[in-house]
């Protein structure tokens, strides 16, 4: 399209496309040329959905960009957890991780892996639903993608487990039901094998922003299981070795 980008146009589209529960195809939009306008569109997207948790989602772009954006709805399994369902709606079981210090914006030597180890204070097994409002996620365009929170629909964090589980995660047994079937039974596996490698990698970008990865945020750190179609509302239960996390997805 030849039309001119305007983050605030793009934004509220987003918005009601959400609030509608539709999704569009990527040429239907005007596109962000860089990451500088897909992140001001996310920011006025995230300000228009009232959201202000410090919970976060990080993953690589497919040039190798680190990003991240807002995880909402945002629920503790704890408290009885249920978040919409709509059509398309997909599921992740999930590592996430509490920040204990600060891991800021720094020049020369990059964080190591150890040291990121180390600025986390808990770990918790978490659930990501993802639902985009454009057509085709970020396969035509990651950059609108981002603009759309990087197709977040709720978040639900579970127990917290062992911090050692940042290190063993991958080939830990994992089975998932939803509404009674069974929707994963195999070896957790990380894209990258290791869980923190996207979260090492947003550590070491020079121009995230100089508020971001401080004490007390939570950082989701990338699928164990895949994404899961979700075809219809009802329960979930998520078994990790020995841990569990339950809840619901339901329509409105």
């Amino acid at each position: 399209m030849t039309e001119r980008f305007d983050p605030r146009t793009l934004a509220a589209r987003l918005h009601s496309l959400r609030q509608a529960g539709r999704q569009e195809a990527t040429d239907t939009f005007a596109l962000p040329a860089d990451l500088h306008q897909a992140m001001e569109a996310q920011n006025l997207l995230t300000a228009a959905d009232h959201i202000s948790s410090n919970a976060w989602k990080v993953t690589v772009s497919p040039q190798g960009q680190a990003v991240t954006a807002p995880l909402y709805p945002y629920a503790k399994a704890v408290s009885g957890a249920d978040i919409p369902w709509y059509p398309g709606l997909k599921f992740e079981t999930e590592i996430a991780v509490r920040l204990g210090s600060d891991l800021p914006v720094r020049a020369g030597i990059p964080y190591s892996r150890t040291e990121v180890v180390e600025a986390i204070s808990a770990v918790y097994l978490g659930a990501e639903l993802l639902v985009s409002a454009v057509k085709e996620s970020g396969s035509v365009s990651f950059l609108l993608f981002v603009a759309d929170r990087l197709g977040n629909s709720g978040y639900v964090l579970g127990p917290e487990v062992e911090k050692s589980v940042v290190d063993t995660a991958a080939g830990t047994p994992l089975k998932v039901t939803h509404a009674g079937r069974t929707i994963y039974d195999g070896p957790a596996q990380h894209p990258k094998g290791d869980v923190l490698t996207w979260l090492v990698d947003y550590a070491n970008d020079g121009v995230r922003p100089e508020t971001s990865l401080k004490a007390g945020a939570l950082i989701t750190t990338g699928t164990l299981s895949g994404a899961i179609e979700l075809t219809e509302p009802g329960e979930i239960d998520i078994m990790l070795g020995n841990s569990s996390l339950s809840f619901s997805v339901s329509k409105d």
